[in-house]
Order: structure tokens, then sequence, then C-alpha cells
């Protein structure tokens, strides 16, 4: 028999398997308080390495380099190539943007001469037909015409010469003509024209023809719904379910270079709300966001269209991403002439993307504005 006082403290089964219940969730409550705190603090230390600002004067210092060698390296015939000599077309595109890029025009501005020549260039190689560029030399050659429609297309929209305005709306009328035409079924584009490529498309070329044509309607040039239209499909089509973006129609795999660029194409064709632009978005965010990251190749390309897609969204999207990008880009240029030589296509071409990269908050080309 027990005493009253021993009776106190006897607990039945359930009685004490409350108590070791309660005592199991207040260890366990310690141990998650404790381990919320830790995640605090190195959240906190993960806030301010991300958060780490962009020495402004750095970066303008930076820029100027890099803008002054790639003037420097441009030919006497108002061209620039990539390694071997190659792609004139395309590098000359490429290169004119980055000097428009830092508030310069062809008719003021520090590289006004250098973009006179460009566009000069650009303009002479013109060809009957409406192509940008010349076949004999350049076997993909779709790139550059792309490029140089994008380029030509801002440069008209700040040209005060009327002989000289006159002369671009000719040539990019008939450089829309070209690229309409030289679409594939499909409705992308390949390295060369429909006709001469047997129809094979692909997507960065893609990309190139879409932002062309949307420069060229927003500096006021006709462009058909059509093409546009024909285009964007043929994004959707190439889309997978993970949000990736294939090589071709014809398959390939996703891709985080060609997904951002398609983003890119989207924006430039007017889709803002598309329902595939999330998903890709998505796809971008967990390819794109380690800037480290370049297990998918053509880093320098990627984040060319990541940039500018980032850009666009504003807010934490861009300024999370836009610091870290800008510091290791300023880590990478040449200490000696500010160039950047990364990548197999040659100096000029990364050190241009990089540089487009670098102005793009300077906000002076209508095609990368929000």
């Amino acid at each position: 028999m027990t005493t009253p006082r021993e009776r106190s403290v006897v607990r039945s089964p359930a009685t004490s398997a409350i108590g070791s219940i309660a005592r199991s969730c207040c260890a366990k409550a310690a141990r998650c308080l404790s381990l919320w705190a830790f995640g605090c603090v190195v959240g906190l230390f993960a806030s301010a390495a991300v958060a780490e600002p962009v020495d402004r004067s750095k970066l303008d210092r930076s820029i100027e380099r890099g803008l002054e060698w790639l003037a420097a390296r441009q030919s006497t015939q108002g061209h620039w190539t990539a390694n071997d000599g190659n792609y004139p077309a395309a590098m000359t595109a490429l290169a004119g943007m980055a000097l428009l890029g830092e508030g310069s025009t062809t008719t003021q501005g520090k590289y006004a001469k250098n973009l006179r020549a460009a566009v000069d260039f650009l303009v002479s190689r013109s060809r009957r037909n409406g192509l940008i560029g010349d076949p004999a030399v350049d076997d993909r050659y779709t790139y550059g015409h792309g490029y140089s429609m994008m380029f030509l297309s801002q440069v008209l929209g700040e040209e005060e010469d009327l002989e000289r305005r006159e002369q671009l709306i000719d040539v990019l009328k008939r450089a829309v003509q070209f690229t309409g035409e030289a679409q594939t079924a499909a409705g992308g584009w390949g390295y060369v024209s429909a006709k001469d490529g047997s129809n094979f498309d692909e997507g960065s070329t893609t990309i190139t023809q879409v932002q062309g044509l949307r420069g060229c309607r927003n500096a006021g040039i006709p462009v058909p719904d059509k093409i546009i239209d024909k285009a964007t499909s043929y994004i959707r089509k190439c889309t997978l379910p993970d949000g990736g973006v294939q090589y071709s129609s014809q398959g390939g795999g996703g891709r985080p270079a060609i997904t951002a660029a398609a983003i890119a194409c989207l924006f430039n064709a007017g889709e803002y709300d598309s329902e595939y632009v999330p998903k890709l978005l998505d796809y971008c965010k967990k390819n794109l966001s380690n800037i480290q990251n370049e297990s998918f190749g053509h880093w320098h390309y990627a984040h060319y269209y990541y940039a500018q897609v980032c850009y666009r969204e504003g807010g934490d999207l861009w300024d999370n991403y836009r610091d870290k990008l800008y510091l290791r880009l300023l880590s990478e240029a040449d200490p000696t002439d500010g160039s950047w030589n990364q990548g197999f296509i040659g100096g000029v071409y990364t050190t241009a993307v990089n540089l487009t990269i670098l102005q793009l908050e300077r906000n002076t080309l209508p095609i990368y504005q929000r």
C-alpha cells in the first residue's frame, strides 16, 4: 500500500509518456532555436558577402580603359574582327554597341569618329539582297547580320545628318526583308539563311535576328508581325519541361546560355508577361545565379543576355546579381591594358560584351532600356 505522499508522485503510463514527449519537445525546441540563431548569424555574414558594394570609381575607370583599348583596335577600314580576322560584321556591331553605351554618337562624344567609321563599314557591307555581311568570308553570317541590324538601328535613333539617316533607313529596310526571307519553316534562323542552310535552325542566331528586328521596329522601320510571331512560336517549341531552351527545334538539350538569350528575345518581341517567361527565368536562376559556375559553356555569351534580363526585371534580382557579376568582371580585366581576353572568340568580343554589361545602368541604348 502506498502513502498519500507516495500516491501523489506515482504516474500512470500515459502521464509518463506525456512528460517524456514534453521534455523531448522542449529539447527539440531549444535545438531549433539554437540552429535558427546560428542560421541568422550565418545569414548576416552571407548577406554581407552578397551585398559587397562595387567601387564605382573603379568601375568607371575599368569601363574607360576597356573602351580606350577597344577603340584602339579598330582597323583603318572601320571594322573589328575576332581571332584570326573572323566575323568582321558581328565584331564591328558589338564593338559599336559598347561605344554607344558610353554615350557617344556618330556626331558627338569621345568615340564619334570610331562610330562613324563603324557605321560606314557596315553600310558598305550591305548587299543588294539586304544581307549585311559577306558570305565569302563569313560562314556564319546571320550573327553579323542580326547584330548589325541592332547596332545600326540604335545609331539611326540618334543620327542627325539627314542624308545618313536616309541611307540607314534604306539599309535597314532591306535587312529586315532579308531576315524574313532567311527565316526557317520552324520559325528560327540558322548560321546562314534557310535557303543556304537547308532549313537548319539554331537558338543563338535566332536571338540575334529578333533583337535586330526589335531595334529596327523601335527606330521606325516596318517589321511584319508574322516574322516575330513565328520566332516566338519557335522558342515555345524549343522549351523543355524544366524551362530550359534547347539548342535547336531538332533537339540538342537545354542550354542555360540559349535560355537566357531566349528570355531577352521574348522581351524584345514584346512578351514581357508571357506565360513562358517565369519558367525560363527559374531555369536561368538555377544555372546562372552562381557567377562562378562555368559548367555549361559560353559563359560570357550567357551573362551578356542574362544581365539584360535581370536589368529589365530590376529589383532584388538585378541588385544581387549585378554586384557579384561586376566584381568578377572587374577582377578579370587585364591590369596592363584594361581588356578582357577570356574565351575562344577573342579579346574584341569579350571586351565588347563585358563593356555592354557594365554600362547597362547608363541607360543610353533603347534596346536595353527597361
